[in-house]
């Protein structure tokens, strides 16, 4: 099958590898597709510049939109979740494109919940901030599409070289509030990859999921957890913020429900397995 990631970064590019490895051909669409594995075709493009959109692979039987916005301005939650999807949608549909189904990753940002609610996919979805309407608008140019979409809506990713925890651990600068408690919801990033390319392959997938591993933690007690395992300075407890900001639980029972298998289920398998493989390689936690 072709296929096609839209946005081909951190997550993107290791589902490329995924896929390319399960026989498929799969290109990954960046600015700048220097870089990307050899398994995964490179296609050089804008999403933001429709320009240069009009010569997508042929026969794509699967796309994926993976790409996250380059800063946190408006303007870039916009180009990445507004621009770019519409520019997509735009150009399969003039290039005759069929693909049986579009996959559109999106983030649990989306929820304003503030009280450390939990919330599911059918739980109201009313972002305070640009960046989580700008979301929201791209979410609903996939649905309203005339090709079969399903919306991911990712928590925290973390994995390979996104450690910085870790890093603030070592360095002495983590820090939490424990009244009220401030939740994190995280996942894999092979659990993202895992996640998609399960979707993209059944047979009739609901339109929105959640991706979330199955425990949302306290953030002081994953900082102190992590502070256990690698002997570092523990956390420092600080003065509640007086912001009101997202802070939610999430749950995972649909994507489950549908058969995905988490690899890592918690925090501590996933962040246990980024410090193994660290260890093993003789280097710093960073």
């Amino acid at each position: 099958m072709n296929i096609l990631i839209a946005g081909c970064g951190y997550v993107g590019t290791a589902l490329g590898v995924r896929l390319a490895a399960d026989g498929h051909s799969v290109w990954g669409l960046r600015r700048r597709p220097a870089g990307l594995p050899d398994t995964v075709q490179p296609l050089a493009a804008d999403l933001a510049d429709a320009e240069t959109l009009r010569s997508l692979p042929p026969g794509l039987g699967v796309v994926y939109y993976t790409a996250g916005a380059a800063d946190s301005s408006e303007a870039a939650y916009r180009t990445a979740y507004l621009d770019g999807p519409r520019h997509l949608l735009e150009a399969l549909q003039q290039q005759g494109q069929r693909p049986r189904r579009v996959v559109f990753t999106s983030s649990t940002g989306v929820y304003a919940q503030y009280r450390g609610e939990w919330v599911d996919e059918d739980a109201p979805a009313e972002p305070l901030h640009a960046g989580g309407r700008h979301l929201m608008a791209g979410e609903r140019l996939f649905l309203e599409s005339e090709f079969a979409a399903t919306v991911l809506r990712l928590a925290g990713i973390y994995g390979p070289g996104r450690t910085r925890l870790i890093e603030n651990l070592r360095q002495g600068n983590a820090t939490y509030q424990d009244s009220p408690p401030v939740y994190l919801n995280l996942i894999h990033r092979d659990d993202c990859v895992g996640a998609l390319r399960h979707l993209a392959a059944l047979a009739r997938p609901a339109s929105l999921y959640i991706g979330v591993d199955y425990r949302p933690v306290e953030r002081g007690t994953l900082l102190r957890w992590l502070s256990g395992v690698l002997d570092t300075p523990p956390p420092r407890l600080v003065a509640a913020s007086t912001n009101r900001r997202s802070n939610k639980r999430c749950r995972n029972a649909r994507l489950v429900a549908s058969g995905y298998p988490f690899q890592y289920p918690t925090f501590q398998h996933g962040y246990g397995a980024i410090i193994d493989a660290l260890t093993k390689e003789k280097k710093p936690y960073v």
